[in-house]
C-alpha cells in the first residue's frame, strides 16, 4: 500500500498495490504494520456497507460528536463515487475546508477520514456499493450532520442531485460566524 497526503490535514488516500496473475489480482486493504508506520489507526470496531441505486444520490454529510468521534476507512466496491470530507476541527489549519476524491471499483483506492471530519458521497453511477471501517461504534445520540447543499461549504457535486434522505435534508444550515464544530 502507498499512503498519500491530501489537501486536508491528516486525511490520506491509500493506493492499493495489487498482485496480478492469470486468475486476476490480489491486494491487501489493511495491514496493521503498514497502518502503524503511516500513523493511522489499527483498531476498527465496525464495518458498514451501503448500496445506492441511483446515479446522483447523496449520502451524508455525517459525523459523530465527541466523545464518539470516529476515523473512517472508505472504499468503493462497485461503481464510482465522489467522496467528500469537510474538516470540522476548530484547531486545524484546514478548518471548514472540504475536498472531494473520486473512488472507483477499478482503482481500489481507499480514503482515510480522520476524526472530526464530516463525510459523505455522491453516486456517479447507478448501483454503487461502498464499504467503510470505523474506529467507534455507531451512537445514535451522537450522530450529527451538515447539509450537502449548505452555502457555507459550497460543495460542487458533479452530478445533478437525485436522492437525499429525509434526515440528511433536514440538517440545519450553518452560519459563517458560528459554524458547526465536532
Amino acid at each position: 500500500m502507498k499512503f498519500h497526503p491530501t489537501p486536508l490535514t491528516t486525511a490520506k488516500l491509500i493506493e492499493l498495490t495489487p498482485f496480478e496473475d492469470e486468475r486476476g489480482s490480489f491486494a491487501r486493504t489493511f495491514c496493521q504494520r503498514e497502518f502503524e508506520d503511516a500513523g493511522l489507526p489499527t483498531e476498527w470496531v465496525q464495518q458498514n456497507v451501503s448500496r445506492s441505486r441511483d446515479k446522483g444520490s447523496i449520502r451524508g454529510m455525517h459525523f459523530q460528536k465527541a466523545p464518539y468521534t470516529e476515523d473512517k476507512l472508505v472504499r468503493c466496491l462497485k461503481g464510482r463515487i465522489l467522496d467528500v470530507i469537510i474538516d470540522l476541527r476548530a484547531d486545524s489549519p484546514t478548518y471548514l475546508r472540504h475536498h472531494g476524491f473520486e473512488l472507483t471499483e477499478d482503482s481500489g483506492t481507499q480514503l482515510f477520514v480522520p476524526q472530526g471530519f464530516a463525510h459523505g458521497f455522491q453516486a456517479l453511477t447507478d448501483d454503487v456499493i461502498v464499504t467503510y471501517l470505523v474506529t467507534n461504534f455507531y451512537t445514535p445520540e451522537a450522530e450529527r450532520g451538515v447539509r450537502h447543499d449548505d452555502p457555507v461549504f459550497a460543495i460542487e457535486w458533479p452530478e445533478q442531485v437525485t436522492t437525499v434522505s429525509e434526515k440528511d435534508s433536514k440538517w440545519p444550515l450553518q452560519e459563517l460566524d458560528c459554524p458547526v464544530r465536532v
